[in-house]
């Protein structure tokens, strides 16, 4: 199974994600986490991606591509994979089709998490942090036992700045500009399938896993 989920920041890719890939016994793709380990390994792409990170500037495609593609060459891959947020861009995306086309592989099924715009802030808005063991809260989904404070470790919780209403709209834009596209891109290429994002995540999850099914 070789799979890509689309859709915008808060819609809950990732934590789909991390069950999927153990569900079906395939190796989830993040380009962040492939970026902190190029860096902390310091792999000739991991030191350049790190000049940029530095900076404050996007990592340029060549780097991001390039480090996806060492990933998928690699023996975890062999059974299969998912991508959760790359490609961003259609740009990437045919990049990744010519990397697959010349291994003799192709993408299975794209699915778009769809979520109205409303609740992906108020996912987003809600989130807070513990700064100390980086264990994440929901003011209304998973709120902490004590207003304001971590279960763990008693410390005061945090919004980070990427969580606040007027930077989420800035990250909706981008997202708008630079990744809608990819959905009719897949759509023309008939490995689209759009999953309603709404309710809770053991509901997502079982639409989720039946769409796959189906899929294979």
């Amino acid at each position: 199974m070789r799979v890509i989920f689309l859709g915008p920041p808060g819609v809950g890719k990732g934590t789909q994600a991390d069950f999927i890939a153990k569900k079906f016994g395939i190796q989830k793709i993040s380009t962040g986490d492939l970026l902190r380990e190029s860096v902390d390994r310091r792999t000739t792409l991991g030191n350049e991606a790190k000049l940029f990170m530095e900076r404050g500037e996007l990592v340029p495609d060549n780097v991001v591509i390039g480090l996806v593609e060492e990933k998928l060459g690699s023996p975890e891959c062999r059974n299969g994979f998912l991508l959760d947020g790359f490609p961003r861009t259609v740009a990437q995306a045919d990049k990744l089709s010519s990397f697959l086309e010349g291994n003799g592989e192709a993408i299975d099924r794209v699915v778009y998490f769809s979520l109205p715009q409303a609740d992906i802030i108020e996912r987003i808005s809600g989130r807070r942090s513990c700064p100390k063991c980086k264990a994440v809260y929901h003011l209304k989904s998973i709120p902490p036992k004590k207003e304001g404070v971590c279960n763990e470790c008693e410390m005061p919780l945090m919004q980070r700045n990427d969580d606040k209403p007027e930077t989420i709209q800035s990250r909706l834009v981008v997202y708008q500009k630079q990744t809608e596209p990819l959905i009719q891109y897949y759509k023309d290429r008939g490995i689209l399938s759009e999953l309603d994002g709404s309710g809770v995540v053991s509901a997502v999850q079982e639409r989720l896993v039946a769409l796959l099914t189906q899929s294979r």
